[in-house]
C-alpha cells in the first residue's frame, strides 16, 4: 500500500519557500519565494538579501536611521524572478510567506505570474501593501491565502 501522509503540492512549494527564507541573513525578517509552472515544476527560488557582489558584512542591517537595509535589500519575490534568468514565467504561481510589497507586485505583474499563494499578510494596512493589492487585482493576478491542516513539516537529516 502507498503512503497516505505525504504532503500536497501547495505544502511542498510553500515548504520550499520557507526553506529558502532560511538562507536570508536578515536579523529581523526572513522571506522566501518559490515560482512554479503549471506542471508543478520549480522554475526559481529566492530570498531577501543584498545583490550579488554586495557583501552582507559591508551593508547595514538596521531598520532605522539614515542608512538602512531598505536601501539595498532585494526582496525574495524579485530575487526569485531575477534568478529565473529569463525563463518564461507567464501563468506561473508564486509561493511566498509574506504578502508582496508594491515594488515586488510590479515585477510580478510584468513577469506574467498568474497567482500568488501567501502565508501571512503582516503589513496589510500599510500604503505599500494596499497599493500592491490594488495593482495585482487590476492585473488579474489571483491572490490565495495558503491553507493547510499541518502545523509543521519536519526535515530530518538523520534516518
Amino acid at each position: 500500500m502507498k503512503r497516505m501522509d505525504y504532503i500536497n503540492w501547495d505544502e511542498y512549494f510553500m515548504g520550499v519557500a520557507l526553506l529558502a527564507a532560511k538562507r536570508s541573513k536578515d536579523p529581523n525578517t526572513q522571506v522566501g519565494a518559490c515560482i512554479v509552472d503549471s506542471n508543478n515544476i520549480i522554475l526559481s527560488t529566492g530570498y531577501n538579501g543584498f545583490p550579488y557582489g554586495c557583501s552582507d558584512d559591508d551593508y547595514p542591517w538596521e531598520r532605522e536611521g539614515d542608512d538602512t537595509k531598505y536601501n539595498y535589500v532585494v526582496h525574495a519575490e524579485l530575487n526569485a524572478i531575477l534568478n529565473a534568468r529569463g525563463k518564461d514565467l507567464k501563468g506561473a504561481k508564486l509561493y511566498v510567506d509574506l504578502f508582496p510589497c508594491n515594488e515586488c507586485a510590479k515585477a510580478i505583474i510584468q513577469s506574467g505570474i498568474a497567482e500568488i499563494v501567501y502565508l501571512y499578510d503582516k503589513y496589510a494596512d500599510t500604503p505599500a501593501t494596499v497599493a500592491s493589492k490594488k495593482m495585482l487585482q487590476s492585473a488579474g493576478v489571483k491572490l490565495t491565502v495558503f491553507k493547510t491542516g499541518k502545523k509543521e513539516i519536519t526535515l530530518d537529516f538523520e534516518r
